[in-house]
């Protein structure tokens, strides 16, 4: 059904705790302030309406909020490179040493570990989010490759429009991987790694999908009970806001199920899908027809090629001249 152990996984998850709790509270840490931001939107939005009538109270109370919410969420998504760099590739550095069979530090020196591991291979935060934007690229053509060999299948035309929207989901959890091959590699050239790794899971995308497939289901279903759960404690949040901003409960519901799956889900899935990716590559080197394929439908791949080419970074993280 799948090629990944649940009870492993489980056992990266717990060998790497204090990442855990480092996610924890980064994820979480970000929830308090969009509640906190939206919050305070909420009661300036309020206090303004009281030299209003009741529907412009209403009104500037809803904008406040959306405001306040909408503020904080720019800040966080201008910063995303630095989560990727130092949460999401930091816990892959980890998970990766360990699958190994090497060993890491306990407590605060499990993320300073993590954090030199990155820098060597990848070098500064701004080079690892170029590096994963056109790896997410290049796994779209994938995608759409294997697309293009299911739409030859009788019958399956009429569901490939949720089968497109599904791999797409699915898909997200790959890229993570592709990151790690270069960790586990120990390359000196994120760029001509990430270009083998692409084109060990361009070989073996079947599994790969099946496996991101089920993992996507497992993901999202987790997540939408914690959803379910958080609707209470999250209207009771809304309570306290002035004015009582009708939509915060649905909203705060959902950035608390955005925090457990990036904070405990998502490491989970990330822990299965190393087990795959290491377990179906193993003993592979990169195909030459599907370097070829990735080249001719992905202009992302070949610049990748030019880049690996250029690159002129140390182990102590350069940068790309191109």
């Amino acid at each position: 059904m799948w090629d990944f152990s649940v009870s492993e996984a489980l056992g990266l998850m717990r060998r790497t705790a204090p990442f855990l709790i480092f996610r924890v509270v980064v994820y979480f840490g970000i929830t308090v302030a969009l509640i906190l931001a939206t919050g305070t939107g909420a009661g300036l939005g309020w206090g303004i309406g009281n030299f209003g009538d009741e529907e412009f109270r209403i009104s500037s109370t809803f904008y406040g909020g959306i405001g306040g919410f909408g503020i904080t969420a720019g800040v966080i998504f201008f910063f995303r490179d630095y989560l990727l760099y130092v949460v999401k590739a930091g816990h892959i550095a980890v998970m990766v040493e360990l699958m190994e069979g090497g060993t890491i530090p306990g407590g605060r020196g499990q993320i300073d570990y993590a954090a030199s591991v990155v820098k060597q291979r990848f070098g500064q935060a701004s080079l690892l989010f170029a590096l994963d934007q056109v790896i997410k690229g290049v796994i779209a053509a994938v995608t759409g490759l294997v697309q293009g060999i299911l739409a030859f299948v009788p019958g399956m035309d009429r569901a490939m429009g949720v089968l497109r929207a599904y791999l797409r989901l699915a898909v997200g959890l790959v890229d993570e991987v592709i990151l790690a091959h270069a960790i586990r590699t120990k390359a000196e050239n994120p760029w001509d790694s990430a270009r083998e790794a692409l084109v060990l899971y361009g070989q073996n995308a079947k599994p790969m999908l099946i496996n991101a497939a089920w993992l996507t289901a497992i993901v999202y279903g987790l997540s939408f009970l914690v959803f379910l759960l958080m609707l209470a404690p999250a209207a009771a949040v809304v309570w306290l806001i002035p004015g009582a901003w009708s939509a915060g409960g649905l909203v705060f519901a959902l950035v608390f199920a955005w925090a457990v799956k990036a904070a405990l889900i998502e490491p989970f899935a990330i822990a299965c899908m190393l087990q795959v990716f290491f377990k179906v590559t193993k003993g592979q080197t990169p195909d030459p027809e599907w370097e070829a394929r990735l080249a001719k439908v992905s202009d992302k791949f070949r610049s990748m090629g030019q880049r690996a080419t250029s690159w002129v970074g140390s182990k102590f993280g350069g940068a790309p001249t191109a």
